[in-house]
């Protein structure tokens, strides 16, 4: 695309800085989505640079087309400084296109939350990211604004609901074709959400006043990139199925213990009306120009962590090769992308990248364990090859994951400067003997042209046939399940339950349809246990589940692991201090 790497990482330049120098080089929306085997009708554009896609038209159109090979990124355990999962899918697409493959990428769109705190806006960096960088940023198309009306939405009609049955009595709710639904205060699931961590709204009071001002009762806030309405983005196949998705939405249950749904408060529409647009992904571009699908935002510590359904179905008819990005490590999202996502989605993955930084490796195998905002402890400054060998223990984990899901796996060495040979080599070699494939990537200082050696490893290894399998069936017990997942996945020796979420269990256990669902597990991506301290691959432990909770539309039960919220908080030094405006041209500085 006309940039010169040698121009901007070798010198220091930021990730901003290096995106807005692209924006003179970008392909026009309408020429890219040609290029990408769209066609006009098919493409709703936002601007020059960004368009939704009519995915219903163009999957319609190119149905009977064979399916490219599909290609998922994951990692290991990551430090709080994160391993570059989503440049190292930038620059995988940007290296395949340099082997002149035909290959688009789907990662899913940045939350407000980590965009103004600590972790960035998750474009990838240095010179593989997804641009143009400020609208990808801050907003995009509109659609966790749109996420957030219809969640939102819920709720007024929940409370709203609350405080008419408090005031009338049967008669005067039917005058209201209302009938009454005896919800149970204490036992409201939905809360508000907001698309920030604000930990401030974790635990909150609403309908203080008079009778008319709501119903008074303890409330909450998620995050947005938490609610179920994201989840539905992720998985739902197309608006019917949203639309139905929606309605099974749990809001609360009454006081006999039924549940309470969006459509049983006549909400469910309305939420859906809101999401017709959102349902559309949203076309961008790599740095060198090949074609990037950014729809859906679910963290996968608290969430499924994927991109959508929608993106990836039209992916693979449109290209040779599609490289799909799964949130944190393989025990969190590539479990989720592997039994949750695929099946949902009827599509077998050909291979899996797992990308390790020798940071990382050192911090699993006893180096001090980096924090945002303060420099770098010495120990990552030196060569430590035992320290590397000894977090490729942790490395090793997360292939056999990979392994156990019937695919096959390539270790993406993320690469640093300070980097040395030997530390490098003594991966390749811990890796080579455990039957991966493994590659060495400069993708951040060199964009494509760094990434060929980890792109041909990735094409080999899509040549590989998958004996692809679901680690559970849905017909077992949900207890049964947790367990395999703790034990299997995590390294457990079993798991633990609260007092409450063995009840909540035995209870969902009861009812047919939730006893089907899926899991998707809230743990913290810190860790492979539910102590995000605990480094590398601890033995001896059990995992704690203190909670339950249900997504009846999402598809899923989701057992909570550990002290996690579903409402991060700001860092003391947040990235939103370095964000800024030149008045003179309306550009904006400082994402990252």
């Amino acid at each position: 695309m006309g940039l010169n790497w040698q121009d901007f990482t070798a010198k220091g330049a930021k990730d901003y800085e290096i995106a807005e120098a692209a924006e003179k080089h970008l392909i026009k929306i309408r020429e890219l989505a040609a290029k990408t085997g769209l066609q006009d009708e098919e493409i709703l554009p936002y601007g020059h640079y960004v368009a939704k896609i009519d995915y219903a038209r163009a999957l319609n159109r190119l149905k009977d087309k064979p399916d490219g090979k599909y290609i998922d990124v994951t990692a290991i355990t990551p430090t709080p400084l994160g391993e570059g999962k989503s440049t190292t899918t930038m620059g995988l697409v940007q290296g395949m296109g340099k082997l002149g493959l035909n290959v688009t990428a789907a990662i899913r769109q940045p939350s407000g939350g980590p965009t103004m705190n600590i972790k960035g806006s998750a474009a990838g960096g240095g010179m593989s990211q997804c641009v143009p960088l400020t609208p990808f940023s801050l907003g995009l198309t509109g659609d966790i604004n749109a996420i957030m009306n219809s969640h939102n939405l819920g709720m007024v009609a929940l409370n709203s609901r609350m405080q008419h049955e408090r005031n009338y009595d049967d008669a005067q709710l039917a005058k209201r074709s209302l009938k009454r639904l005896d919800i149970d205060p204490t036992r409201v699931e939905l809360g508000w959400i907001i698309d920030f961590a604000a930990q401030c709204l974790r635990n909150i009071i609403i309908g203080m006043g008079g009778k008319n001002d709501g119903y008074m009762m303890q409330s909450k806030f998620g995050i947005a990139v938490s609610s179920e309405i994201m989840a539905i983005l992720a998985v739902a196949s197309d608006l019917k199925d949203m639309r139905e998705r929606i309605g099974k939405i749990v809001v609360a249950y009454d006081k006999k213990g039924n549940p309470v749904t969006t459509s049983d408060l006549d909400v469910a529409g309305a939420m859906t009306a809101w999401m017709v647009e959102a349902l559309n992904p949203n076309l961008m571009q790599t740095l060198e120009g090949q074609p990037c699908f950014v729809h859906a935002g679910p963290f996968a510590n608290i969430a499924i962590g994927q991109s959508s359904i929608v993106s990836d179905r039209l992916a693979l008819k449109l290209s040779d090769y599609h490289v799909t990005e799964s949130g944190f490590a393989a025990d969190i999202g590539f479990e989720k992308f592997w039994n949750l996502k695929c099946r949902f989605s009827g599509l077998v993955p050909n291979a899996a990248v797992v990308v390790a930084t020798v940071r990382a490796l050192k911090c699993h195998g006893g180096a001090p364990i980096p924090v945002p905002g303060k420099p770098l402890p010495e120990e990552y400054k030196g060569e430590n090859v035992g320290q590397v060998e000894k977090g490729c223990e942790n490395l090793l984990h997360h292939v056999a994951t990979v392994k156990k899901a019937g695919i096959s796996p390539v270790v993406c060495i993320n690469s640093f400067v300070s980097d040395t040979k030997a530390e490098i080599e003594a991966i390749r070699k811990i890796c080579e003997a455990a039957g991966a494939r493994v590659a060495v990537s400069d993708h951040w200082l060199k964009g494509g042209e760094g990434a060929i050696e980890l792109a041909n490893a990735v094409k080999d290894a899509c040549d590989d046939k998958p004996q692809f399998k679901f680690l559970y069936d849905l017909n077992e017990p949900l207890k049964d399940r947790i367990n395999k997942i703790a034990v299997e996945v995590y390294g457990a020796d079993g798991v633990d339950y609260s007092a409450d979420a063995a009840k909540k269990l035995d209870q969902f256990e009861k009812d047919p349809a939730t006893a089907k669902l899926g899991l998707c597990m809230v743990k913290t991506h810190l860790s492979l246990s539910d102590n995000p301290s605990v480094k590398g691959v601890p033995k001896g432990w059990k995992l704690f589940v203190r909670d339950c909770l249900v997504y009846a539309g999402a598809g899923f039960v989701v057992p909570v692991a550990g002290a996690i919220t579903l409402m991060p908080g700001t860092a003391s030094d947040p990235a939103y201090r370095r964000v800024d405006v030149d008045t003179e041209t309306g550009r904006v500085k400082g994402l990252f």
